[in-house]
């Protein structure tokens, strides 16, 4: 162990100078972030503050081209060679010599350049083409044995080379390959191009500090087009800082941020690259580079005169005035199924051209849709979500009350997850006569289904039998309950909702059970809803009221 000793006075100067230091730093972390601090992080990010304002309005959008450099390219080398390939030095070829000279063996290019064949001599290779390879040794060969010596040359295996990726990739650094391989496997070794900062379209290959190649990513994407280029060790593959930049959205094939290399541009020409869908008609154009940020609205046939900035985005929209709908006839008729009519038709233009069958219920025609369907829905799962709320933030007062109220939050959590997957059927309720009934105007996707005449009643939920009983004029809601089995608790606890073909219903007091009054038809349905008990009195009251909805838009019983 070592042991130091310190004054109190030295201690206490020390302790000073680490608190100052301390407080100084706090200070300057809190600071705002002034002018000249806000340019120093704008150039760390290789971006001006105009740029940065740019970037910040295409936030959210997905670059065109990120997703090429998944680690696809990086897997595979590409072994074989093209006829362009030159010649490097360390490569190997596979040399066979028969007839009045035999010779088989794979020969490396020296650093001169060279491959020494036996009884030859030295041969310049370096720089040769690799289809004029055979040809040129066959010459030198035939310098010694003018005749009855057969050759076959071919380029066996390439030097490795390591190679310089650099500028806005993902990882920066130097990666190992061979002469033949692509351009794209060394952006991906490097973890491809930084979409933030990188470019897609000005790329450039160095050797010694020149410019060898230019490569521009978006010829690959669109046309497949990537020129073949001989890497040698040292060269340097240079992702230079991305260009102009507008986004595109909305109705297009490519909902991305394509990059350009002058500002303006022609939307007509960012727009080809993105795609319009068969549905776009017009554009919204959001200028996000002037003073205020203005919108601006043409139609795709008026684009050739309108140009774009860095930063904008191109929004693609369908502005089609509605002019027919189709709708879907189901059930007991001998007609078409499907109709198109005009937009603005009514319930009453289909009901006209429709051929009833001679068992159609014409008095009980239901009408399904969709919009309805989602609404029912989104109710459905509001009310859901608050009383999921309601049970998670309940208060007790005592422990026993606190572990009551957990198993009935557990009990209470179970039957929500069940009834969020409960689909609304989207049935409309026709009520109010022919009259009311005919003068609906009718969607595009709507079903109109004509119900066979029924002479049943059916029963469901919390009775001992449920099932469908003959219908009869005088019978009331109790005794279709009695004739199922009764109820399976006790009369007074019970809610009873009686729906009709027609989407409407009637809820039911315990005093209308037994009433003559209550009008029953043939083909309608008794709901006896389960009882909710629970400790918290506005917790069944939430319950019951999604029991009712739940009956009412899914037609199903749904127990807690």
């Amino acid at each position: 162990m070592i042991r130091t000793s310190l004054s109190a006075g030295s201690f206490q100067a020390t302790l000073r100078r680490a608190f100052a230091a301390a407080l100084l730093l706090m200070m300057w972390c809190l600071s705002p972030v002034s002018g000249a601090h806000a340019q120093m992080e704008a150039i760390s990010q290789n971006a001006s503050p105009a740029q940065t304002g740019e970037t910040r309005a295409l936030e959210g959008h997905r670059v065109f081209g990120d997703w090429i450099f998944d680690g696809q390219f990086s897997k595979q080398q590409f072994t074989g060679f093209n006829p362009d390939y030159r010649v490097a030095t360390g490569d190997q070829i596979a040399i066979q010599l028969w007839g009045g000279f035999d010779f088989q063996g794979g020969l490396i290019v020296d650093n001169q350049g060279n491959i020494f064949l036996p009884k030859v001599g030295p041969v310049k290779v370096r720089g040769v083409r690799n289809a004029d390879v055979n040809e040129l040794i066959t010459e030198a060969v035939q310098t010694v044995y003018k005749n009855n010596v057969g050759v076959y040359a071919s380029l066996a295996e390439a030097e490795p080379v390591k190679v310089f990726v650099t500028g806005f990739v993902r990882k920066p650094g130097l990666y190992a390959g061979h002469s033949s391989d692509s351009v794209l496997r060394f952006l991906d070794l490097a973890g491809g191009i930084d979409p933030a900062r990188g470019s897609f379209i000005a790329l450039e290959l160095l050797r010694r500090g020149e410019v060898v190649k230019s490569f521009n990513l978006y010829d690959f994407i669109f046309e497949g087009r990537l020129p073949a280029q001989q890497l040698f060790d040292g060269d340097t593959i240079l992702v230079k800082s991305v260009k102009a930049q507008v986004g595109v959205l909305g109705l297009v094939q490519n909902p991305f941020v394509f990059e350009f290399s002058e500002s303006p541009v022609s939307a007509h020409k960012i727009l080809e690259m993105a795609r319009p869908t068969s549905r776009a008609t017009h554009v919204r154009v959001h200028r996000n580079n002037r003073i205020k940020e203005e919108v601006e609205y043409y139609s795709l046939g008026k684009l050739d005169d309108v140009i774009v900035e860095a930063g904008d985005v191109i929004e693609a929209t369908s502005d089609k005035m509605p002019g027919t709908i189709a709708v879907r006839v189901e059930g007991e008729h001998q007609s078409r199924q499907e109709y198109i009519l005009p937009y603005g038709a009514k319930l009453s233009d289909v009901l006209a051209k429709i051929e009833f069958s001679p068992n159609a219920e014409k008095g009980a025609i239901q009408l399904f849709r969709k919009s309805v369907k989602v609404r029912q829905k989104e109710m459905l799962m509001a009310q859901l979500q608050a009383l999921e709320s309601s049970v998670l933030t309940a208060r007790s007062k005592t422990n026993e009350e606190a572990e009551l109220r957990q198993r009935e939050a557990e009990l209470v959590m179970q039957w929500v997850a069940r009834a969020k997957d409960i689909e609304p059927r989207g049935q409309v309720a026709l009520a109010g006569g022919d009259h009311i009934r005919d003068d609906i105007l009718l969607e595009a996707g709507d079903i109109i289904r004509i119900p066979r005449r029924s002479n049943l009643v059916m029963v469901h939920g919390d009775v001992l039998f449920p099932s469908a009983m003959a219908f009869a004029e005088k019978r009331t809601p109790q005794d279709y309950i009695d004739m199922a089995g009764g109820f399976v608790q006790t009369r007074g606890s019970t809610n009873v909702l009686i729906l009709h073909r027609d989407g409407t219903f009637d809820k039911l007091d315990n005093g209308d059970l037994d009433s003559r009054r209550i009008e029953l038809n043939p083909g309608d349905e008794i709901f006896v809803l389960p009882r909710v008990q629970t400790k918290n009195f506005q917790l069944a009251k939430d319950v019951v009221g999604l029991l009712y909805q739940i009956a009412v838009s899914a037609g199903v019983i749904l127990r807690l």
